[in-house]
């Protein structure tokens, strides 16, 4: 309830040459909550609690230079919330200067010029707050506290304001209609006096009111009125005069039914309620700040705007939601801010927004208000790109890591090469590595705190949007890396995040992740899991993102993952399953492909789970439904496939079946043949260094690799570096070794071979139906040759839906088979080559499979009536399809 004033003086109108007398309550006076709202009368503005018609101008920003002086005129001490602060203008490292006192915006009346010393630079966020100083001895000299007007707060509510523990500020603050008038209050630290300052009639200047000074930064008065005027605050501070609206005047600026939503945990468009909203409310321009703490005691908003102390910005809790809520009028896009909560003990924290779309650049970790300006010229792709399902289309991905890729490029700098290299080369798509903010480059922003922003490294949202805009029209579509397996520990970010476990299992052992030193996800409670289905649907529908890969599923789908016995516990059923995680995956792939269609979603999952890319509705002999994503990344293959490759060709033909074993599961689940970052870092070395013998071997052998992954069911990934045979293991610190295609340098025609070679291959890729249109349908393949162990060879066919083949046949022996006999459909009447990694043009010895066309002769062989005769040269693949 408010406190009623006690009877006594009441605040008068200061005399304003030409002010009208106060207006007498008119009829139609409803009362909104605490707030009392009038009808306008014709001509009038409305004024829903503090709302007047024009909208404010900067946000109010007062100097705290003489924090000791401010602090004594309200008969306190400077507290471990209000720090003593230096009077020099001198620029904190790493952040400059700012000004003491804006210019008035449009609006708004231009405040006298400064008085006192220019305010001192905002306190760096995220960094430890300076230690409080010892309050000094009592001065007898020094003036008595200021008495407390008749509309002073009670003292347990000054209390909990100046604790940060009060969880409905706006019961207390602003204005309150009372049996004697109207309660006007404000808590503005620093101040030396606030007047309230009311609109006449069509927006006309009324009175100005004077209120007490009740010490400590409160303001109170008592007003000769009867309904809540439109109102402004004018705020006298060491360093001149503000005029703001008063946030404790308005109405919530976050509905009941996204409050709903939040608390069934099914908001699909999250980020549009929570986090930092700049917004027009109640015909002020501000910004609506929102938090879901449901722990908290208290929660107060810290920036640049109010030079990061929040004393007189607590927000208010909105019921049993757990979200915390406050509009600041006048606070415009490019503030920075984070959210001072109190903790259940009491203590506090200074934590940067969940869902903040727009951060600082590491290791500076404050969140910043963002508003998107870009315009979208993607239409054409967006309209085509779920034209034709992704496992029946054409699909080879470059996978890279943008701040490497080219390193000190921005996002934009990159838009204007990356879609011409990766066009060029032939990629369908390419893959980014997590873009998400990360604090530690180290970590390739696979351990992430900021799930909703792009990372700031190479520039804003908007310009990570232009350059995913620019590869679009380029005819290339995006996918990244998306991480909701786990966040790490840092203090600042998600963890135990209100004082409480809150993103994190509350069971120790749960949150722990044995790997990694960071915190799993509790993906049972159903916050966490709106949280992150909607961070997917953020990426597909506002950065237009074509499809996620899903980093570490099996690290979420099983209790045991990395854990001993003793160390983990069985599910309801007795079972090893994470059933939480299991219900996320379903439903948040659901949710994406419903919301965004023509995206998809694949899981980097490397054990034997039944169904990844099964639909959720379906079944399986599990008793689980599928999880509902549209590809898999085949790990067994790419395993196997390596180790086959490593051996020196002499010993191959022992490990023979380490090639032949991916085609008994190939059609278990919709797969992408993965040669990525992690298969060429921590010593596991390059692609082509992999491979036995010299260097001809070496890059033969890659070559060779290669065609064979292409010619496989399945899609492909490749990761940078290796499409020109970089010989040494990636580096984020340094990216690619661009250098090895310079023509200078001695070796760069080998380099450039294989490079003409990836790019040859997509072009024959995309090209040739047979090679992707059946990669999910055991139909599409078939074994020529799977058993010549002894020649080190593999052959087999590939098939289009109209049944059109296309032979593939690899020889990862070095040595040339002349007259190798293969069988082929007799109806095919001649077969012919459509490449051959051995070409001259990729570094090759120049050895064709056949001179002209290959007509099928009657000698059986592998099963059938007719077959061909080829020369397969050294360590090479070559594809041929009738004549």
């Amino acid at each position: 309830m408010t406190p009623s004033p006690s009877p006594g003086r009441r605040a008068r109108p200061a005399e304003q040459p030409g002010s009208p007398p106060p207006a007498a309550p008119r009829r139609g006076a409803r009362k909104l909550g605490t707030l009392a709202y009038t009808d306008p009368a014709p001509g009038e503005s409305a004024a829903p609690g503090t709302a007047p018609a024009a909208a404010t101008g900067g946000p109010e920003r007062r100097a705290p230079a003489e924090h000791g002086e401010a602090a004594e005129k309200h008969g306190r001490r400077p507290s471990p919330a209000e720090p003593a602060r230096p009077r020099a203008k001198t620029a904190k490292p790493g952040r400059p200067a700012k000004s003491p006192a804006p210019t008035a915006p449009a609006g708004d009346a231009a405040p006298p010029a400064a008085t006192g010393d220019a305010a001192p630079p905002a306190e760096t966020p995220g960094a430890a707050s300076p230690p409080t100083p010892a309050s000094p001895a009592p001065d007898p000299a020094a003036p008595p506290a200021p008495e407390p007007g008749p509309a002073a707060l009670s003292a347990e509510d000054r209390r909990r304001l100046l604790d940060g523990t009060h969880h409905e500020p706006h019961a207390v603050l602003g204005a309150h209609p009372v049996a004697e008038g109207l309660c006007f209050r404000a808590l503005r630290p620093f101040a030396r006096a606030v007047t309230v300052l009311t609109e006449g009639a069509a927006g006309t200047p009324g009175a100005a009111y004077p209120l007490d000074d009740d010490g400590e930064g409160f303001f109170s008065g008592l007003l000769p009125l009867r309904s809540v005027p439109g109102y402004r605050l004018r705020i006298d501070y060491p360093d001149g005069v503000h005029e703001v609206h008063d946030a404790y005047g308005f109405l919530p600026a976050l509905g009941e039914f996204d409050l709903h939503l939040i608390g069934e945990g099914r908001h699909e468009e999250l980020w549009k309620a929570l986090g930092a909203e700049p917004m027009v409310h109640q015909r002020v321009a501000g910004t609506r700040f929102t938090v879901w703490a449901p722990h908290a005691r208290g929660i107060r908003v810290t920036g640049s705007f109010n030079y990061w102390d929040g004393t007189g910005f607590p927000m208010r809790s909105l019921g049993s939601t757990g979200v915390w809520e406050l509009f600041v009028p006048g606070v415009r896009e490019g503030e920075l801010y984070k959210f001072e909560i109190t903790r259940p003990d009491g203590s506090k924290t200074l934590r940067a927004d969940p869902m903040a779309r727009r951060t600082e650049v590491p290791p500076a970790t404050a969140s910043i208000v963002d508003v998107s300006r870009h315009e979208w010229q993607d239409a054409d792709w967006l309209g085509r790109r779920g034209t034709i399902p992704v496992h029946e289309a054409p699909f080879s991905v470059y996978e890279l890591h943008l701040a490497s890729w080219r390193p000190g490029l921005t996002y934009r700098q990159l838009a204007e090469q990356l879609p011409a290299y990766v066009k060029d080369l032939g990629f369908t798509h390419v893959e980014l590595m997590p873009v998400a903010e990360h604090p530690f480059g180290g970590s390739w922003g696979y351990q992430v705190t900021g799930f909703y922003a792009p990372t700031s490294r190479m520039g804003t949202p908007d310009d990570f949007k232009y350059l995913v805009d620019a590869l679009h029209r380029a005819g290339i579509g995006v996918l990244m890396d998306w991480v909701p397996a786990h966040f790490p520990r840092d203090d600042w970010a998600l963890a135990e995040f209100d004082g409480r476990p809150l993103y994190e299992h509350e069971d120790p052992a749960r949150a722990a992740h044995p790997d990694w030193g960071t915190l799993e996800f509790d993906y049972g409670r159903k916050e966490v899991r709106n949280f992150l289905v909607a961070n997917a649907v953020y990426w597909c529908q506002e950065f237009h993102i074509d499809g996620l890969r899903v980093d570490a599923v099996a690290s979420m789908l099983y209790l045991d993952y990395s854990r001993e016995e003793g160390e983990w516990s069985p599910n309801e059923h007795g079972g090893r399953e994470n059933l939480d995680a299991v219900a996320f995956l379903q439903e948040m792939n659901a949710t994406v492909y419903r919301r965004v269609p023509g995206v998809v979603t694949v899981a980097e999952e490397s054990t034997a789970w039944d169904g990844v890319t099964r639909a959720t509705h379906h079944t399986g002999p599990g008793g689980f439904g599928g999880l509902g994503f549209g590809l898999k990344w085949n790990m067994g293959w790419m395993h196997d496939s390596l180790g086959y490759m490593q051996h020196e060709p002499v010993h191959r033909k022992f490990h023979h079946h380490e090639m032949t074993f991916s085609m008994v599961y190939a059609y278990s689940e919709n797969y992408v043949l993965p040669i990525s970052h992690d298969e060429v870092v921590h010593g596991k070395r390059a692609l082509v260094s992999k491979m036995p013998g010299d260097w001809w071997q070496q890059r033969a052998g890659d070559r060779a690799y290669l065609g064979f992954m292409w010619a496989h069911p399945g899609k492909q990934l490749l990761f940078m570096g290796q499409e020109f045979a970089q010989g040494a293991e990636w580096s984020e610190g340094h990216g690619p070794d661009w250098w090895l295609l310079d023509p200078a340098y001695g070796a760069e025609p080998d380099h450039r071979g294989v490079r003409d070679l990836v790019r040859e291959l997509n072009t024959v890729y995309r090209r040739e139906l047979p090679l992707w249109q059946r990669d999910t349908d055991p139909a599409g393949f078939s074994w020529v040759a799977g058993d010549a162990a002894e020649d080190n060879v593999f052959a087999f066919l590939r098939h289009d839906a109209a049944g059109s083949p296309l032979l593939a046949v690899s020889n990862f022996s070095p040595v040339v088979r002349e007259d190798y006999r293969l069988g082929v459909p007799e109806e095919i009447p001649a077969w012919q080559e459509i490449l051959n990694t051995d070409e001259e043009r990729f570094g090759g010895s120049g050895i064709p499979s056949t001179r002209g066309p290959a007509k099928p002769e009657p000698h059986p062989a592998h099963g059938r009536q007719a077959s061909i005769g080829l020369t397969l040269p050294p360590l090479a693949t070559v594809w041929l399809r009738p004549a």
